[in-house]
């Protein structure tokens, strides 16, 4: 019995020492060969020999533990864990074992390792992938399925002892359901998710504006219509901007501008509603898996800040589609948006198709929506034209994927007029007006004064410096450049123009399409027409009108005087009543008056004709030929007196001798 016991004690403790759960008492030391002798069988009961590379260090005799001993006793059985892809689609699950890491540099490919694993991505069998960090990475990506699994020969990896450490194995799946078709895309790149592109739609007819030409290329604030959208859809970073063009697209192209590489065009050959009209780019967008911003053209007081705002917005809610929406005290003409009880959108319905309670709401659709590409495409090709336009409206994408389970996110913008689309002459008008009082304010900002902003017009891209002083009824067109101090009186009108510092521009002035420079004074109700160019200190004075003229510095023209295809040189003095003739009736002549000329008044220069350098011109005079420098020219006809000829021949003589007519 006491035998038995002691062998039950003999045998525990020899299991706990193979675990390594169990300090060994130091033994007393041995000669050489019964060490040797006791080592033998000590390897024999290891779980796994040592590798064959590398020679196991045989401990000391008096040594407390044996560490050599414990990393052979204390090896566990191979740790198994199954790694199950969660966005996988099918194919088997997959066990990896492993006793200890391996040495696998980053990114290399699983076919090199031991158990030829081997994975498919959409592409033929066999393909070896190299994604990971580890060796069984590339097993566990989303949406790998496994092509074969073939075991290797055991084999001495150059790296180190990691043969027989390593093994795959395939096992059923009960929670992925096989793959019947094309496995799904794999997620895009985090880079190409935060891209952005811009889909404006500009083919549509604008019936309710009453023009022959497509709403989308009327002017509003110096450009047209849909160039506003266009540019403020640059200027929020899109990487990209796709215009649909239909009805009169060649307009609309020159409208936008064709020379931007960062917009493209797509056609829609029939007008078949918004929906269409997105379809219609689809090929122009192939292979895109980032956020679309989709706009309508007709939003011309859109602010890029607000386009930002809303893309963050819809990336912020998870949501596969976000729109922008609106309050309006009168919705009149605009869709509605149907939200549900708990405040989710549910709908989008246009008023031709909405019912009495649906027209009561005062929430309106901006035509804004920001929508992930993979959502768009098919789902869109989903909607029905059964409505009262018989159209395909993009507003159904929002039902249909409400129906679908997904939810669709809704900005609702505080400012509804920078979102209000333009149907109409009225509507025109309001939004001209919106973008003249956004600038004026912005210019004020600036500091600039403008005495009656609500009687001044200023176009978005008009320039304006600091201290100029703008009075009422001021416009200022097109690409205008103001310098600083300058003063421009009630009712002038300038075009396209360059207006140098410190200059005054005197009231009802028009200037278009002219260069003037430093400290000019010009008019009243002056006209300086395309192509005039006047240099420092210029005076043009009341009634001159002036085209393709060049003035030089300190050169005056105050009065009544018509200027036309001249050379005016430096301090030239050009008299009241002053016409250069300079149209033959086929050709345009030039005129040219050199440095220092004094031209009296009431004198006609015949082009082509030239005027040297301090020349004088006699009131009056017809001049065809040139005039050399530093003398006088003169072409009156010879003046005749006659004493008493009144007394003889007057009015009052007439009628003593009959001859004159009654008194009047």
């Amino acid at each position: 019995m006491a035998n038995r016991r002691r062998k039950s004690r003999q045998l525990a403790r020899t299991a706990r020492r193979s675990s390594g759960r169990v300090k060994t008492r130091p033994r007393p030391a041995v000669p050489a060969r019964r060490r040797l002798s006791r080592s033998k069988p000590a390897r024999s009961r290891s779980p796994r020999p040592a590798p064959r590379l590398r020679r196991a260090s045989r401990p000391h005799p008096k040594s407390a533990r044996r560490p050599a001993a414990r990393s052979r006793s204390s090896a566990k059985k191979p740790a198994v864990r199954i790694l199950q892809p969660a966005e996988t689609r099918g194919g088997p699950a997959i066990v990896v074992g492993s006793s200890r890491a391996l040495p696998v540099r980053s990114g290399a490919p699983l076919s090199s390792l031991p158990g030829g694993v081997r994975m498919s991505r959409g592409s033929p069998a066999g393909a070896t992938v190299t994604q990971g960090n580890g060796p069984a990475a590339g097993a566990v990506r989303p949406r790998l399925t496994v092509s074969g699994l073939q075991p290797s020969p055991r084999r001495v990896s150059p790296a180190g002892p990691a043969s027989g450490l390593f093994s795959v194995r395939s096992v059923p799946s009960s929670s992925a359901p096989a793959v019947t078709g094309r496995p799904s895309r794999g997620p895009a790149p985090a880079s190409r998710k935060r891209e952005v592109c811009a889909m404006v739609l500009a083919a549509g007819l604008g019936k309710r504006m009453h023009s022959q030409s497509t709403k989308l290329i009327h002017a509003i604030a110096g450009r047209p219509m849909v160039r506003h959208v266009v540019e403020a859809a640059k200027a929020a970073g899109m990487s990209r901007t796709v215009v649909v063009v239909g009805n009169q697209a060649d307009e609309v192209r020159r409208a936008v501008g064709e020379g931007d590489k960062r917009i493209g065009f797509a056609y829609q050959d029939s007008q078949r509603g918004t929906g269409h009209a997105v379809l219609s780019a689809e090929s122009q967008l192939a292979g895109y898996e980032g956020n679309l911003l989709i706009l309508n053209g007709d939003l011309p007081a859109l602010l890029p800040e607000t386009l930002k705002t809303f893309i963050e917005f819809h990336r912020a809610s998870g949501a596969p589609l976000g729109l922008m929406t609106a309050v309006l005290k009168e919705p009149q003409g605009y869709g509605r948006v149907v939200r549900t009880y708990s405040g989710d959108v549910s709908r989008i319905v246009e008023e031709t198709d909405a019912t009495l309670d649906e027209k009561a709401i005062k929430e309106i659709n901006c035509g804004i929506y920001c929508v992930e590409a993979a959502w768009l495409w098919d789902p869109l090709k989903r909607a029905r034209a059964d409505n009262a336009q018989r159209e395909i409206y993009l507003t159904d994408l929002v039902e249909i994927l409400r129906r679908d389970g997904h939810k669709v996110a809704a900005y609702r913008h505080p400012d509804a007029e920078e979102v209000l689309g333009v149907n109409d002459r009225r509507e025109l008008a309001a939004a001209v007006r919106a973008l003249h009082r956004r600038k004026a304010n912005a210019l004020m900002d600036a500091g600039v004064t403008i005495l009656d902003p609500e009687t001044t017009f200023i176009d978005v891209d008009v320039r304006v410096a600091p201290d100029t002083v703008i009075e009422p009824g001021v416009m200022l067109r097109g690409a205008t450049d103001i310098g600083r101090g300058v003063a421009i009186g009630a009712g002038s009108r300038i075009a396209d123009s360059v207006v140098g510092d410190g200059t005054v521009v005197l009231p009802y002035c028009v200037i278009t399409q002219a260069r003037i420079g430093r400290g000019c004074r010009i008019g009243p109700f002056a006209h300086l027409r395309p192509d005039t160019q006047l240099d420092e200190d210029v005076r043009v004075g009341n009634f001159v009108e002036t085209k393709k003229t060049r003035m030089g510095q300190g050169s005056k023209a105050n009065h009544l005087t018509y200027l036309g295809d001249a050379e005016i040189g430096r301090r030239a003095n050009i008299g009241a009543g002053t016409i250069t003739c300079n149209f033959d009736g086929v050709s345009k002549l030039r005129t040219v008056i050199e440095d220092e000329v004094f031209v009296g008044s009431d004198t006609q220069l015949v082009a082509p004709v030239r005027v040297r350098r301090g020349a004088f011109i006699g009131a009056g005079s017809t001049i065809t030929k040139d005039v050399p420098p530093y003398s006088l020219a003169l072409s009156r006809a010879q003046q005749v007196v006659k004493e008493e000829w009144a007394r003889r021949h007057g009015p009052k003589a007439r009628r003593k001798s009959g001859g004159g007519g009654p008194d009047r």
